[in-house]
């Protein structure tokens, strides 16, 4: 049952564009059956924030190194083209294309052209710093940023998450990236009074479109959990993050699905990239560190709220997922807040 105390439409008016966004107060401890993706978005406690403009022609080369924990990188490639190297692979971006890293892997972009490798130079904005390639017009038009995460939630959902997601939404419907594409150059060129904000709001939305979008097949194997296509496994997948207290055995997830229960198992580990066991105690684990940080039951009732039984197991699991105890997770927590 939904615990929504209330809910209001707030609005933003760029041009002719209007951005309706739901804000709904919630009581602790809430279940509310919205979308997994809002769902989820709102658990982790996301904040994205765009580091770097790149304007760049010709060859180019820019490093980045490995991310602090709870930091993770993406690129947002506008114009041209450019590659993504990591230790293993790489990955040729298109315009339209968005890269995400949830490991904070240590990785390098390259540019492509005739001549040497450019110069770059930098000029730092209130809101990012601006990179440019000497001499020629930008071929390039590339956003680079990361998403700070919220502790246990976002360190769990991201965990769940394959090592990088390239996604490409050339082929989402409608004008929605375009749009919001450029709303960010907008904002690029403003860089002034409120562009922290705006840009932070428009990378949060962007990270939405990826949690929901198939990942790039390029990337052979990788799958994303919180996209599920198959509409009986998505009802499993939303059955259980709104009821992560149920008592849910594989029966049941096979029940619910419609499925036998080894069509289940084969169905839902290939979707989801994951048993559904594990799936069950992520989620588990998400909605624990949820409760621990807004609410101020003990960890024993915390354990019940998400299915546990017995509370040493629950403290094992949840240390396992966050390397913390829960009780350690929330003072760090309430010392952070204070």
């Amino acid at each position: 049952m939904c615990s929504c105390s209330n809910a209001a439409s707030r609005h933003m008016i760029w041009g002719d564009l209007k951005i309706s966004i739901l804000v709904a107060e919630v009581s602790p401890g809430w279940r509310c059956p919205v979308d997994s993706v809002s769902y989820l978005i709102r658990m982790a406690r996301l904040r994205g924030t765009v580091d770097k403009r790149c304007l760049l022609a010709g060859p180019a080369l820019l490093d980045h190194a490995t991310r602090t924990p709870r930091e993770v990188p993406f690129h947002l490639l506008l114009e041209g083209a450019c590659t993504i190297e990591l230790a293993g692979r790489s990955l040729d971006m298109a315009p339209g294309d968005m890269v995400l890293l949830p490991r904070g892997s240590a990785h390098q972009i390259r540019t492509h052209g005739p001549g040497r490798r450019r110069r770059l130079t930098e000029q730092s904005g209130a809101a990012f710093i601006t990179a440019r390639s000497a001499g020629d017009d930008p071929e390039v038009d590339l956003f680079c940023g990361h998403y700070d995460l919220g502790p246990g939630a976002g360190e769990v959902l991201f965990a769940s998450l394959p090592e990088v997601l390239h996604v490409s939404f050339d082929a989402e419907p409608g004008e929605s990236v375009r749009m919001l594409s450029s709303l960010m150059r907008s904002e690029a060129q403003h860089d002034g009074p409120g562009t922290v904000a705006i840009v932070s709001a428009l990378c949060d939305a962007l990270l939405a479109m990826v949690l929901r979008s198939t990942p790039n097949r390029r990337l052979e194997g990788d799958v994303l959990w919180t996209a599920v296509q198959n509409a009986s496994l998505r009802k499993v997948v939303e059955a259980v993050l709104h009821q992560p207290d149920r008592g849910w055995t594989i029966a049941d997830l096979a029940e619910l699905a419609a499925m036998s229960r080894a069509t289940f198992i084969r169905q839902f580990t290939r979707a989801t990239g994951m048993s559904a066991g594990d799936f069950l105690t992520r989620i588990r684990m998400i909605t624990a560190a949820e409760l621990l940080r807004t609410t101020d039951e003990s960890v024993g009732m915390v354990a019940a709220s998400v299915g546990y039984r017995s509370e040493s197991a629950f403290v094992k699991a949840f240390r396992t997922a966050t390397n913390s105890t829960p009780a350690r997770f929330r003072r760090n927590h309430a010392r952070g807040a204070a």
